[in-house]
């Protein structure tokens, strides 16, 4: 009987146990259950939490290395490895709007230095214009009647259209020398609008070829020569002659192309695109490859032809040969131009004209490519490790 109690009184007390055991582990979970748990955003807030955008590792634009090529020149002796752009000189505006060109050599020219430069993926552009045109004289009396009329300024854009397509080429380059009046300005503005618009359409390139505006001895603007700054809002880049300013005032040979002319039309076109919030990226600046000679009754020389004479006179700006002395731009001089276009946010170099080089190290294109890829061969700070 005693025995039987015992157990009784055991049970009742596991049970009891087993009861007030829940009851805490009941209570404990619900002190759990109801602690405040941390939060990323306040209530009701409709901000989100923003993410870190990745950083972009973009490369700068690539600079434009462009030159021109004379329609006489072999297109097999031109080296096209080191330049973005090689403009074809020239196609000539007849005064109806057509368009002609010197002779079936030209043509042939033309053909081979498009298949040349597609090896080396270099872009052909045909240029229309120029000083001389052939027919004889200047080729501004043309130009100027060609884009003065709805009619002729239509046919000379359909027949440009026509010759990119049928040529396979990457573009137009347009050398009206020179707009002489605010109507030349006016007219040139319309065509140059027109042209680039069915340019655009089958993604091709406009690009036009600007007198410097500067007298290269008083460094004011030449107001004989007259553009529409709206204009440059239809071209791909504008290839600035910064030469030739040997006939400003009296003729000197010395005024071809000097360092400070550059400066001043390096100033002259910054100001210009600064003021109607244009690009300066489109600004590519021109450099000569040509030697003027003191005495103007001599032709030009070639600088190629100059350093064959001598390797040292690539060192130099001036060089006195056959009793006369000529007046360039040598290896230096070249670098610190381009240099100068870089610093001020230029897009570019342009060349005139390539069949002018030396071959080899004394050559001004590898000169010029040095300077506008020496900024990539620097480590960037943001490179990825």
């Amino acid at each position: 009987m005693r025995k039987n109690i015992i157990i009784f009184l055991m049970i009742i007390l596991v049970f009891t146990g087993g009861f007030l055991l829940g009851i805490f582990f009941q209570n404990n979970n619900d002190k759990q259950t109801n602690t405040p748990k941390l939060v990323t955003k306040a209530p009701g807030s409709k901000k989100k939490p923003t993410e870190k955008e990745i950083p972009q590792y973009s490369k700068e634009k690539e600079k434009v290395l462009i030159g021109y090529v004379q329609d006489f020149r072999d297109p097999s002796t031109i080296d096209y490895t080191n330049l973005t752009h090689v403009i074809f000189s020239f196609a000539h505006p007849a005064k109806d709007g057509s368009v002609l060109m010197n002779g079936e050599q030209a043509k042939i020219n033309l053909k081979t230095m498009v298949k040349k430069a597609r090896e080396h993926n270099t872009k052909v552009l045909l240029a229309v214009g120029g000083w001389y045109h052939i027919q004889g004289g200047e080729s501004y009396e043309y130009f100027k009647a060609a884009i003065s009329s709805t009619t002729s300024r239509s046919k000379l854009v359909n027949e440009l259209i026509s010759i990119t397509k049928t040529e396979n080429l990457d573009g137009i380059d347009i050398d009206f020398e020179h707009p002489r009046s605010n109507e030349d300005a006016k007219n040139l503005n319309i065509f140059i609008k027109m042209l680039d618009e069915k340019l655009s359409k089958l993604d091709k390139e406009l690009t036009i070829a600007v007198y410097s505006k500067i007298h290269s001895v008083t460094g004011t603007e030449i107001q004989s020569v007259v553009f529409k700054p709206e204009m440059f809002k239809h071209v791909d880049f504008v290839n600035i002659m910064a030469y030739d300013g040997q006939w400003d005032g009296e003729y000197n040979a010395a005024n071809l192309s000097p360092y400070r002319f550059a400066e001043d039309i390096v100033e002259y076109w910054s100001n210009l695109f600064n003021k109607h919030h244009l690009p300066k990226e489109k600004l590519v600046l021109g450099v000569p490859f040509y030697a003027q000679p003191e005495d103007v009754s001599i032709n030009q020389m070639s600088y190629g032809a100059i350093v064959n004479e001598n390797p040292e006179n690539a060192k130099r700006d001036t060089v006195k040969l056959h009793g006369t002395t000529y007046h360039y731009n040598g290896v230096e001089t070249m670098k610190k131009k381009t240099n100068l276009a870089l610093e001020n946010g230029f897009g570019g170099m342009m060349i005139w004209e390539l069949g002018h080089d030396a071959k080899g190290n004394y050559s001004l294109t590898s000169t010029i490519l040095n300077e506008l890829t020496k900024e990539d061969e620097q480590p960037s700070i943001f490179a990825k490790d």
